[in-house]
């Protein structure tokens, strides 16, 4: 179980930083126009568009909370964090934003498709994220199992 945990520690910040740089999804429209943004560019082009608010917005829930959060799994796993930490007190907080970006990925791609705006497809950038959630749960989960065993 805790080679299990070891990899899902090594796993989870690796997808993360991959769901973060590679496209989320691509839209076509009219065959000739293609869009494949990363979860960072879209951050940066609602900065630079003139909305600062959603930027800082989507960057601190999908960028800085599960940073936090993996970073407070690693503590935990480790045995640096105690159980009555911040970091743990925060964990519930921010797993509750785990998949929020992938359900809104996922929404866009269906109002797309059902909208006749554009084709969309869903990208690694978006399962590597997902994957990071995922495996980031695995991970906490296996940590807080060793650590009542241990």
């Amino acid at each position: 179980m805790r080679v299990l945990l070891a990899a899902a520690l090594v796993l989870a910040p690796l997808f993360f930083g991959l769901g973060i740089v590679l496209p989320l999804v691509r839209f076509e429209t009219m065959y000739f126009f293609n869009q494949s943004p990363s979860l960072l560019g879209v951050i940066a082009a609602l900065w630079k568009d003139g909305d600062p608010v959603l930027a800082v917005v989507v960057g601190l829930v999908s960028v800085v909370f599960p940073v936090v959060k993996l970073v407070a799994i690693s503590a935990e796993a480790v045995g640096i964090e105690h159980r009555s930490g911040l970091a743990m007190r925060l964990l519930p907080q921010l797993s509750r934003w785990s998949l929020m970006d992938v359900v809104l990925v996922a929404l866009v791609i269906v109002a797309a498709k059902t909208g006749g705006i554009a084709q969309a497809f869903s990208q690694p950038g978006l399962w590597f994220y997902a994957g990071s959630a995922l495996t980031a749960a695995l991970a906490h989960g296996l940590a807080g199992r060793l650590g009542r065993v241990s």
